[in-house]
């Protein structure tokens, strides 16, 4: 099996999907070996992937780990849910400028106010506290375009999350997740699929990786990666825009 991260490995910051990378994964598909999605978008911006991959039936994973689905047609065989009560109010106590987004159903957020343009896919309501906090979900988003990479780093140490699991992205970008990652969703996968992790090919570039990189059989970090992913991975690729996730995949099925 093989599992790709979607941003940073599949698309690149502006989410162009190289060419390269469709030929590669469409080398894979050829091979007769599943592809697996495993990203912490939602659902609806996996999908975008799914059909422009043009990915055959299959399992993926979304949300870090909290989602995991068949598609086509689309069958939602795991979700893991948690109550963001705390998490809101603790975020908005230590950093009352964030953005937040909740994860709900399999199409959209509901927000405290609009993410910049293109940085959430889906349906996004804007809502109150209140109604934030109202019900079960699968993600938590924290956002500050006006913040640094390292003030999120700093500010997931004040928060001291516990029960949860949370990753902080290349930019002033907080996940937090029920406290699972994206090896929880694979590991489901390679159940259903008889698949060992051992035989698990997993690329990825992010933070919210590294359980992932460190769950399969061979993980591979990008060359842009942090070096705490890097450390993680059995292998560093080449950079993302020297085709690093293409000459990967192609290194086995080209």
């Amino acid at each position: 099996m093989v599992a790709l991260d979607i941003d940073g490995t599949l698309v690149d910051p502006v989410r162009v999907l190289p060419d390269s990378v469709t030929a590669a994964v469409a080398a894979v598909v050829d091979a007769g070996v599943p592809v697996v999605l495993s990203t912490g978008r939602g659902w609806a911006g996996t999908r975008l992937l799914v059909e422009a991959l043009n990915l055959p039936p299959g399992q993926h994973v979304c949300s870090n780990g909290a989602v995991r689905v068949h598609n086509p047609p689309l069958q939602v065989l795991q979700t893991v849910t948690f109550d963001p009560t705390n998490v809101v109010d603790r975020v908005l106590a230590e950093h009352p400028e964030a953005m937040l987004a909740v994860e709900v159903g399999k199409e959209g957020f509901n927000v405290n106010r609009l993410f910049p343009e293109g940085e959430l896919t889906g349906e996004l309501t804007v809502v109150d506290r209140d109604e934030l906090v109202s019900e079960l979900v699968t993600r938590v988003v924290v956002r500050d375009p006006n913040a640094s990479e390292d003030d999120f780093i700093a500010l997931a140490h004040r928060l001291g999350l516990e029960g949860v699991s949370y990753f902080i992205g290349y930019t002033a970008w907080l996940d937090i997740a029920p406290g699972v990652d994206k090896s929880f969703g694979l590991a489901a996968a390679c159940t259903d699929l008889g698949v060992d992790a051992a035989d698990v090919l997993a690329i990825g570039d992010g933070r919210n990786d590294i359980g992932m990189l460190r769950w399969a059989g061979r993980g591979v970090a990008l060359g842009d990666a942090p070096d705490e992913v890097q450390a993680a991975a059995d292998h560093v690729t080449d950079l993302f825009d020297q085709d690093g996730t293409a000459k990967e995949l192609l290194r086995w099925f080209g």
